[in-house]
C-alpha cells in the first residue's frame, strides 16, 4: 500500500464528508481498501486534522490499560477507542 500524506488523507475524508462521492468510489480512486478510508474518517471526526499529524509516541502500559478500561466500560470497539484517544493505529492497543 502506498503511503499517503496528511494532506492527501484529509482531502479524501473531505471528499467523503461533502457527500458527493461514496466511500467505495473514493477508496478505489486513491487505491486503498474502503476500511482504511473509514478509519481515516473516524479519526478525522474524532480529532480533526490533527489526527493525521505524525506522532511517534510511546504509550506506557498503564495508559494502554486505562484506554482498554474505557473501551470495556463504554462498549466501544477497538477501532473507535483508538480514534477517540487519537491513537493512530488500533493495533497499538492489541499489544
Amino acid at each position: 500500500m502506498a503511503k499517503f500524506s496528511s494532506k492527501e488523507k484529509i482531502q479524501a475524508v473531505k471528499r467523503y464528508l461533502d457527500g458527493t462521492e461514496s466511500g467505495k468510489t473514493i477508496a478505489k480512486s486513491i487505491g486503498v481498501n474502503p476500511s482504511v478510508l473509514r478509519e481515516w474518517i473516524r479519526r478525522y471526526e474524532s480529532s480533526g486534522e490533527k489526527a493525521f499529524e505524525k506522532c511517534y509516541t510511546f504509550y506506557p502500559a498503564q495508559y494502554k490499560l486505562d484506554v482498554l478500561y474505557y473501551m470495556n466500560e463504554h462498549g466501544t470497539s477497538i477501532r473507535e477507542t483508538a480514534a477517540l484517544f487519537n491513537i493512530p493505529s488500533y493495533e497499538t492497543l492489541r499489544k
